[in-house]
């Protein structure tokens, strides 16, 4: 296939991606622009993050006024997936490709576009990865940009209603994996108990909603490690 081949093909298995992108961002941008930023902030937060989970928590750390360090490392735990995920990416590409094509493939890393890249034949294109961020990012930040527009006119009501998108979000992501792996329902239960804890406990208070969000991930994966591990015929797979 030629460059142009990969790169179209790339656009048409990143449309749904851009679609699904679309309605959470949209929700992203009403809570933006909820805190104060304008729509041109909150799409340039999009534009150099494409990360749900990290920047919706992004929102509650600015919004709290809390430090710029400890902004960095909520993020640094949320997207430490991230790293995985090139790693073994990175498996699917030509050891010759340049080191300017795996930046831009980098860029674009989503737990959606891994998934799609990662079902492709070795040595993956770089072409075909810039199919799909040329048009999953565009449709992220444009749900954005709308949404914060949005989020200035439209009536409290029907705000508090879109925002259910948010939760959808994350009862798609976390009950399927959940129901089937009885580590990831460990974690989820864990995570969700120990976030209760830290906000209801009294002696919690003082704890930051940031560091909150660090500890109760860096715990409940560690119990769930611990309780459930790996098999080892499966760590040998992976």
């Amino acid at each position: 296939m030629t460059r142009k081949q990969y790169f179209l093909s790339g656009l048409k298995d990143g449309m749904p991606i851009c679609f699904g992108y679309f309605a959470v961002s949209f929700a992203f941008g009403i809570q933006a622009a909820g805190i104060g930023l304008s729509v041109f902030e909150a799409s340039v937060l999009s534009a150099l993050n494409v990360t749900s989970a990290g920047q919706f928590a992004a929102l509650a750390i600015i919004a709290s006024g809390a430090s710029l360090i400890e902004l960095a490392f909520t993020q640094l735990i949320i997207n430490l997936r991230y790293f995985l995920m090139s790693c073994a990416l990175s498996q699917k590409l030509s050891p010759s490709l340049p080191l300017g094509h795996r930046l831009g493939i980098a860029y674009g890393m989503t737990d959606e576009i891994f998934a799609v890249s990662v079902s492709q034949r070795e040595p993956l294109s770089p072409f075909y990865s810039y199919g799909l961020i040329a048009v999953a990012i565009p449709g992220w930040v444009l749900g954005t940009a709308l949404g914060a527009a949005a989020g200035n006119i439209l009536p409290e009501a029907i705000k508090a209603a879109l925002g259910i998108a948010l939760y959808g979000m994350f009862i798609a992501v976390v009950v399927p994996p959940a129901t089937q792996d009885r580590g990831a329902l460990i974690a989820a239960l864990g995570a969700a108990f120990l976030s209760c804890c830290l906000t209801y406990i009294p002696v919690f208070a003082g704890i930051s909603q940031g560091f909150a969000v660090v500890i109760c991930a860096c715990a409940a994966a560690s119990v769930a490690a611990w309780l459930h591990p790996l098999p080892e015929d499966e760590e040998e797979k992976a």
